[in-house]
């Protein structure tokens, strides 16, 4: 079976080589573990954000980052580009930040590879049937501070792998890094609500491609969060090849994944997070999902589609401006 921790590692030291180039920092904690700074004391870089998001999916999908990025009246935004021929396993297998790090006083949402190792969470994936077995423990971090030694520890015990087999990889939602990676999971998005809300079997699902803009740095790490889930829930696209069976109601899968089918649809993502006291449990699940959804029934041939663009929902987020 494939390991995501294993074929992310060539990645990984791919970053390492060309740090200068990347604008980011590697630094060896004293235990051994590597750190890889991202946007927390550097600038960081699009290439370092193309390639922390394929690290986050696990090394088994595609990633570009581009200018071709144009909502429905023409603002012109980078845009990510994501494909992968393991949509389970990149996704929800590696991708998901389904592992919240809380050690001392260091927090970080956890996602990438070592999440399968530490199976984090476990029900994840029992629902699609990946375990990891790699001695390496590969960890995406969004969070504001580096961490020590003792979350390398951590991090290492739960995953059992040695610590200095541990890489940690970090971005600020408010760097160029961060932003790259959150739009990096439009896919994801759609093939979470699947399974969380919709509970489809998300192993049906064999190849699937998505296109999201990237959001311009807005302000600190809160404007950023609501700014970055924007530019997926009102800007995304997404793309799913799926191979049903006679008792799957394709077009009802289809109509009900995009954020527009969520009944906070039509708010920027902030105003949504105010409006549920700061807590994410709050939140309708179904809002977290691309703006359109396309999905190729390989059964039956057909192609469906479901979703709009909202380019006043993004313009209000980023307090657009458009001069004359």
């Amino acid at each position: 079976m494939i390991s995501v921790n294993k074929a992310s590692l060539p990645i990984v030291e791919k970053m390492m080589e060309n740090a200068e180039e990347m604008k980011i920092d590697v630094l060896k904690l004293e235990n051994g573990a590597t750190v890889l700074d991202c946007g927390v004391n550097v600038d960081g870089s699009f290439e370092a954000g193309k390639l922390f998001t394929k690290i986050c999916l696990g090394g088994i999908a595609h990633v570009g980052v581009s200018i071709t990025g144009t909502l429905d009246n023409g603002i012109v935004l980078p845009c990510v580009k994501v494909k992968t021929s393991q949509p389970a396993i990149a996704t929800l297998g590696a991708q998901k930040a389904g592992w919240s790090i809380k050690v001392g006083k260091f927090f970080a949402m956890g996602s990438g590879p070592a999440r399968a190792l530490a199976k984090m969470p476990k029900a994840t994936y029992e629902e699609i049937d990946y375990e990891d077995d790699a001695d390496i423990a590969i960890l995406c971090l969004e969070a504001s501070t580096l961490p020590n030694e003792e979350v390398a520890e951590f991090v290492a015990e739960k995953c059992g792998v040695a610590v200095d087999k541990v890489y940690l990889l970090v971005a600020p939602t408010s760097s160029i890094v961060g932003a790259i990676q959150i739009s990096g999971r439009v896919v994801e998005n759609g093939t979470y609500k699947m399974l969380e809300a919709l509970h489809f079997d998300v192993r049906k699902v064999k190849f699937a491609a998505g296109i999201a803009p990237v959001a311009p740095i807005v302000g600190d790490d809160m404007k950023m969060m609501g700014a970055t889930n924007d530019m997926v829930l009102y800007g995304g696209r997404t793309y799913y090849y799926i191979e049903s069976d006679e008792n799957d109601d394709v077009e009802a899968l289809c109509k009900a994944l995009p954020s527009c089918s969520a009944e906070t649809y039509g708010k920027p993502f902030l105003e949504v997070f105010k409006e549920a006291e700061y807590d994410f449990y709050k939140i309708d699940k179904g809002m977290f999902a691309p703006a359109v959804v396309t999905i190729n029934d390989m059964r039956t041939g057909k192609l469906v589609s479901a979703g709009k663009m909202n380019e006043e929902v993004v313009k209000k987020s980023l307090k657009y401006v458009e001069l004359e």
